[in-house]
């Protein structure tokens, strides 16, 4: 099933739309460090994905149904896949936050593009340009910048005894290493189908396994006050609903590696949010970093707006 092409955006309609969905993904951090005061990790990433869900059921069966019934097993297959990748991304970077600060942790879980450019050759046969090569790794440097001079901003209130930067840390990494997953299945699903079916199945495989997952190990699914319930759906809205199926609809038009860098906005955004909310200021060298990685961004997108017809 090959899903009906429409033209692509041009640079000046992308470049907006991109900048929209950085700002809303970068709102994530700040609203799940404010949520793990009233409620566990896993249960905040499993309320973010099963509300957004909840969103998107209605418009998905009421425009893609004909879509949905004509999706063959291996495309199913490869949705669940999709859908395991986001939950693990979830449940091991909201967990991060609960060890390590907000700079440490968005830099370190939006290093994807590095497992992104090492495994797309080999699984998606795109191959690594030396320019986007380029623009990755002055995005990287930026983000290991940002990365190596936080000072250690103070870990969730949430947060039990023992807690350990370097658990976080690799936490962040583990999520990194499943976003890295959960686009190059992305990228192999997303020309066949809508934006709109595409994002109801994943973010519904995903919810599924992270409430099967609360099921497992014990944590209640109700029972919390009206703030977190606040937080939960504003996570769901913002940086999920709007801002990772933005990203999502670029799969359709730019290289695996090129939407990877692009999330590598949201350390900007999430580090003036956490200067302003959580009162957690980043530090000259680190704006440095920052200015790197949208370089790195420009660099990307340019090269990416080039090859487009």
């Amino acid at each position: 099933m090959k899903h009906p092409s429409k033209s692509s955006p041009s640079p000046l309609t992308a470049i907006p739309i991109c900048i929209a969905a950085v700002l809303a993904v970068s709102t994530g951090s700040i609203f799940v460090r404010l949520a793990q005061d009233h409620a566990p990790s896993l249960v905040i990433a499993a309320y973010r994905l099963t509300l957004c869900t909840l969103v998107l059921t209605p418009f998905a069966l009421a425009r893609g149904t004909s879509e949905l019934k004509s999706l063959t097993r291996r495309d199913l297959g490869l949705a669940a896949l999709a859908g395991a990748f986001l939950a693990l991304h979830f449940a091991t970077w909201i967990a991060s936050l609960e060890f390590t600060s907000v700079a440490s942790s968005v830099v370190l879980v939006c290093t994807s593009p590095l497992f992104v450019a090492l495994l797309a050759p080999w699984f998606l046969k795109e191959p690594l340009t030396r320019r986007v090569a380029w623009g990755v790794g002055v995005t990287v440097a930026g983000g290991m910048v940002i990365g190596l001079t936080d000072t250690g901003g103070p870990p969730a209130a949430g947060a039990g005894p023992g807690g350990s930067a370097l658990l976080g840390n690799g936490l962040a990494l583990a999520g990194a290493a499943a976003m890295a997953g959960y686009l190059l299945v992305g990228r192999s699903l997303r020309p066949k189908v809508s934006l709109l079916t595409y994002i109801f199945l994943a973010y519904g495989f995903a919810a599924g396994m992270l409430i099967l997952l609360l099921a497992v190990t014990g944590h209640a699914p109700f029972g919390y006050s009206g703030e977190a319930y606040l937080w939960f759906v504003l996570l769901a809205l913002v940086p999920q609903l709007i801002g990772h199926s933005t990203f999502n609809w670029t799969l359709r038009f730019l290289p695996t590696a090129s939407v990877a860098v692009l999330v590598l906005g949201e350390p900007v955004g999430t580090i003036l949010l956490a200067t302003v909310f959580l009162q957690e200021p980043p530090e000259g060298i680190q704006i440095a970093g920052a200015a790197m990685i949208l370089a790195g961004i420009y660099l990307v997108s340019a090269v990416s707006a080039k090859k487009r017809p």
